[in-house]
C-alpha cells in the first residue's frame, strides 16, 4: 500500500509543539515552484520566510494539500496559499528548532511480497542484500 506524504502531518505536530513552547512558528517556503502565492516583494533567492504564528495571520489552515492563511505584509491584508510540497521547512525563529523536510517527500514504494524481515519472497538468504533500496531513517539535528 502506497502512503500519502508524512509533510502535513509532521508539521501540524512541530507547528503545536513551537507553539506550546511559547516561541513563534516560521516555514520557509520554496516560492519558485508552481501555485505558490506569496508576495513577491518579499521573496529573496527563490524563498520566502512566513511568520505563521497566532497574533501574525487570520484563518491559518494546515491541511494534507496547503498552507494557507491571510497575513499583513507592510499593513497590506494578503491572502498566503504554499502546496505542501513548497514547505522547505518549519522551525522556532527563538531557537532555531524545527525540520527541514527532504526535497523529494515522494511515498515509499510497496514492500516486496513476504514477512516483515524476512527475504521478501525472492528466494534469497536472510541478511543478503537483494538488491532492492530501501527506506532509511536518518538523524535531523
Amino acid at each position: 500500500m502506497t502512503m500519502s506524504s508524512s509533510r502535513p502531518y509532521v508539521m501540524r505536530a512541530l507547528y503545536e509543539w513551537i507553539l506550546d513552547n511559547e516561541c513563534t512558528p516560521y516555514v520557509l517556503v520554496n516560492a519558485e515552484e508552481a501555485g505558490v502565492d506569496v508576495p513577491r516583494q518579499y521573496v529573496k533567492d527563490g524563498q520566502i520566510v512566513l511568520n505563521i504564528s497566532p497574533n501574525a495571520v487570520v484563518d491559518l489552515v494546515i491541511d494534507n494539500d496547503a498552507l494557507h492563511f491571510n497575513g499583513r505584509f507592510g499593513g497590506v491584508p494578503i491572502d498566503v496559499f504554499v502546496p505542501m510540497s513548497s514547505v522547505v521547512g518549519i522551525y522556532a525563529r527563538e531557537n532555531g528548532q524545527g525540520m527541514v523536510f527532504d526535497r523529494d517527500d515522494t511515498p515509499w514504494p510497496e514492500p516486496p511480497d513476504g514477512p516483515p524481515g524476512g527475504n521478501g519472497g525472492n528466494g534469497g538468504s536472510p541478511g543478503k542484500s537483494n538488491g532492492d533500496k530501501r527506506p532509511s531513517l536518518k538523524v535531523v539535528k
